[in-house]
């Protein structure tokens, strides 16, 4: 598994996306480039903007980097006990 992910063509190390967009951006304005598009934004207030597809793919690889999404079902493990 890589610590990085190709997003609006870079390799983005997956330790400095602090927050995805949940939608996509729309301001208006006619002369805007990134309608549509997902912010990612990084460490030190730098952004990097995803398509629809590169945002799932972004997230997947989070959740995997970061251990799982955890159970499905929400139940507690409780074979510690």
């Amino acid at each position: 598994m890589s610590v990085f992910c190709i997003v609006d063509d870079k390799h983005v190390p997956l330790y400095r996306v602090v927050w995805v967009a949940a939608t996509p951006h729309f301001c208006g304005s006619d002369s805007c480039q990134r309608e549509g598009c997902y912010e990612v934004r990084l460490e030190q207030g730098e952004v990097v903007w995803a398509s629809h597809k590169e945002r799932d793919q972004l997230l997947e690889a989070l959740e995997d980097w970061a251990g799982g999404a955890g159970p499905a079902d929400e139940e507690e493990d409780e074979s510690w006990h």
